[in-house]
């Protein structure tokens, strides 16, 4: 039994927007249901980092849903910034439940207990230095963390946190986010949102004791990235 993670697959098989027109992106459905069965077991589990579906609704994101079910693995979501199908989480359990959708669930101001390690995660949001962002929005996502993180308990399980927009860039961070997981000793942290060109310039390393990756499907090669137990760090900071 193994945790994995793959963010932003942009999965469109309800909607008219499929990702094959992006360079790199061409047959990237088959490519990664291939890579899927692959590398993911039936006892296994795959956080999915956001982006999951195009659909604007529950009912257009069901082909999508109903493509990762067939695959392998429990699968944890958490809210993409263009997961226009989320609603509330009673909602989405109901419809995941009446449609038999039973290996997908949420991760969202809650904590799973995995292989020994506590998964927790939110969407967070985007912090460009310099530039203005939505306050409420941030001190909302901040409090989504904190709640998750606090869910998971002070037990030995180690935290792992997923978030689907990056915490840290090239010579600056998301200071609240940073010190929400400093403060709850969070020691690997995940993120996706990020895309072509702007996969080459991301945080990937340790930074001031948080090891940091990378894990959007393109950035990936559209293979669920698989986290091994106990923490290893990188071998360079990259700020």
């Amino acid at each position: 039994m193994a945790i994995f993670v793959i963010g932003d697959l942009h999965l469109s098989l309800g909607a008219d927007k499929p990702m094959d027109k992006f360079p790199g992106w061409q047959g990237y459905v088959q490519r990664i249901r291939d890579n899927w069965l692959r590398c993911v077991g039936p006892e296994d589990t795959v956080v999915l980092a956001g982006d999951t579906s195009w659909g604007m609704k529950l009912e257009e994101a069901a082909p999508d849903f109903a493509f990762l079910q067939e695959l392998p693995g429990k699968k944890l979501l958490l809210k993409g910034n263009h997961d226009y199908w989320w609603t509330t989480a009673r909602k989405m359990e109901t419809f995941f439940q009446a449609n038999g959708f039973t290996s997908l669930a949420l991760l969202h101001n809650n904590a799973h207990l995995v292989e020994g390690c506590a998964v927790c995660g939110t969407r967070s949001w985007m912090f460009e230095p310099d530039e203005p962002h939505d306050e409420k929005v941030m001190a909302r996502e901040l409090g989504r963390l904190e709640m998750s993180l606090a869910a998971a308990g002070n037990g030995p399980e180690e935290k792992l946190v997923f978030l689907h927009y990056p915490p840290v860039y090239p010579g600056a961070s998301a200071p609240q986010v940073v010190e929400m997981l400093h403060r709850f000793g969070v020691k690997r942290c995940f993120y996706g949102h990020l895309h072509g060109a702007a996969t080459r310039a991301a945080v990937q390393g340790m930074v001031d004791g948080v090891e940091y990756r990378l894990i959007s499907a393109d950035s990936l090669r559209f293979c669920p990235y698989k986290i091994e137990p106990g923490y290893s760090f990188l071998s360079a900071s990259v700020i």
